[in-house]
């Protein structure tokens, strides 16, 4: 597996080829990230107004609103989104260019899938403070980078979310956790709020990180390690 932290990270890929859009988006989703898609600039001035994103991948060339008036807003606002910039152009002035109006990477296409990722990466962990590499609590280590948990010593094996919301409540460091805070952390927009993708995955979490239970559910509230 990759290095890096991924799991809590939130992207908007915004791309007018919506074959490449799709494939972006699955190939981060992957990596356990929540990921929205959009098409045209000017349906993600309207996600960047909703939703906190970690990192937007934004497309230069966009139909309604041009990626550089994104890019625009999204620094006019003041917002810890980092912008990762694509482009068929490989001019360095081009380049330039898109730093100068406040992109944080530039990346012009085509592009190797893993260089994306390890941008994206790259960029997620900017809009946090500095973490532990490995987190440790109730006799759990969870290694972001490794993508690896063990319990007592012993290796669990998890799937992306299970892994996304172990990784959310650790890093709360006991606080409570509500339910709607782990959609926006471990899923995309298009999960269904009212849905119960939270309480089952943490019973499967429980189940495979074994006794004593660990994840402490507080009525009315969400859970807690």
């Amino acid at each position: 597996m990759d290095t890096g932290r991924t799991s809590d990270v939130r992207v908007l890929v915004v791309e007018d080829e919506q074959l490449l859009a799709d494939a972006v988006a699955t190939g981060l989703r992957r990596e356990a990230m929540a990921v929205d898609v959009v098409y045209d600039g000017a349906a993600a001035l309207e996600r960047i107004g909703v939703n906190d994103y970690d990192v937007v991948v934004l497309d230069r060339d966009l139909p309604l609103v041009h990626g550089d008036d994104v890019c625009r807003k999204i620094v006019e606002l003041g917002m810890p989104t980092r912008v990762l910039m694509l482009t068929a152009s490989g001019d360095v002035s081009d380049r330039v260019e898109g730093l100068e109006i406040g992109a944080d990477d530039y990346l012009p296409k085509p592009f190797a899938f893993s260089e994306l990722i390890a941008r994206v990466r790259a960029l997620g962990r900017r809009t946090s403070l500095p973490l532990p590499p490995v987190l440790e609590r109730a006799g759990i280590k969870l290694d972001p980078n490794r993508r690896e948990v063990f319990r007592e010593g012993k290796e669990v094996q998890l799937a992306p979310k299970e892994f996304a919301v172990l990784e959310v409540l650790m890093r709360s460091e006991g606080a409570v956790v509500s339910a709607e805070q782990l959609l926006e952390k471990a899923w995309d927009e298009n999960t269904d709020p009212f849905t119960n993708v939270v309480r089952v995955t943490v019973m499967t979490l429980r189940r495979k990180l074994g006794e004593p239970p660990v994840i402490v559910t507080v009525p009315g509230s969400g859970y807690r390690i």
